[in-house]
């Protein structure tokens, strides 16, 4: 039978143990401020998005959420400083655009794309398009690539820099089409699109928020969209696919976090961040932006983010 002295001790030792379970159960929080680190400047769209998601989140985190901008190299200098840090939950990378889906096509890079990082979240799909000029030769997808069938080189097309996602579009539509097409790359989508108003290059890809004001002034016409499906501010424009060319790609936007972020840091920064994607000022940013809500989990936004790579990676293999 135990001494009276040992339940005594038994029982002093039982608070203690109880406070050491409870400690272990506890969830992880952040306990110093978080990086939301972003490969673009201030006041492009991966910024605005960021900042909009920033704004709805932070009343759900008891820590502040910082805006670092390093722009450069289409997100890859972002992208490589952030698959270099510790991950320990307060770092976020802006993923899902040329840095993690089209560049490391085109050359090889200081991080791995599929390996570097952890998917949390995806928060927007932002559908892109492409446009012509409105009082250019070709009105129809199908008639410019008609003309480039017929002469190797002879419609161009302009994009935001080699590797950009808006460049991997035209290098998988030449693949599925099975034409050469000119490439002049600007050093951004809005140099490239007032190209394509001029009448200095025939086809241009971009995102409604970047067009839209060249639309609605009559001088670009919108061709097709590149999505699975046809948007809906543009019932009557139809996708690639329906056009006889198997493909879709679409840009896209979401959180990422260092490759050793343990569990438990990624389910807390996605269960508030999916929270922050049903505020007003979330919601309101995406209706005036036009874009789509584009909520996919971590596992699902590394698939979405795997496949446009693959896609681009077997065009230039191809």
């Amino acid at each position: 039978m135990p001494s009276r002295r040992s339940l005594m001790a038994g029982a002093a030792a039982a608070p203690v143990l109880a406070r050491v379970r409870t400690g272990q159960a506890q969830p992880w929080v952040p306990t110093r401020p978080i990086q939301c680190i972003i490969g673009f400047a201030p006041g492009g769209g991966a910024d605005l998005i960021a900042r909009a998601i920033i704004e709805a989140a932070q009343p759900l985190i008891p820590q502040p959420l910082v805006v670092v901008n390093r722009p450069g190299a289409g997100g890859t200098i972002a992208a490589q400083q952030v698959a270099a840090m510790q991950g320990d939950g307060h770092v976020l990378l802006m993923g899902g655009g040329s840095e993690s889906t089209s560049i490391p096509a085109f050359r090889a890079l200081p991080y791995d794309a599929r390996g570097s990082f952890r998917a949390v979240i995806r928060l927007m799909r932002q559908q892109m398009f492409i446009l012509a000029r409105a009082d250019g030769p070709y009105r129809r997808m199908e008639e410019a690539m008609a003309a480039a069938r017929g002469r190797p080189q002879a419609v161009s097309h302009g994009s935001s820099g080699i590797g950009s996602i808006y460049h991997a579009v035209f290098v998988v539509l030449e693949k599925r089409a099975g034409v050469e097409l000119l490439h002049v790359p600007f050093t951004g989508g809005a140099p490239g699109l007032q190209a394509v108003a001029s009448g200095q290059v025939d086809l241009m890809v971009a995102s409604p928020e970047e067009y839209r004001g060249l639309t609605d002034g009559g001088l670009l016409r919108v061709l097709a969209c590149c999505s699975a499906e046809r948007a809906a501010a543009y019932p009557d424009v139809p996708t690639l696919k329906e056009l006889g060319w198997d493909m879709t790609l679409e840009n896209m936007k979401g959180w990422v976090v260092p490759a050793g972020t343990p569990d438990a840091a990624v389910a807390y920064l996605h269960d508030r961040f999916r929270a922050a994607m049903a505020r007003p000022s979330w919601q309101a940013f995406v209706e005036r932006a036009g874009e789509t809500d584009g909520y996919l989990d971590g596992p699902g936004f590394q698939a979405a983010m795997d496949s446009v790579l693959d896609a681009v990676s077997g065009a230039l293999k191809g």
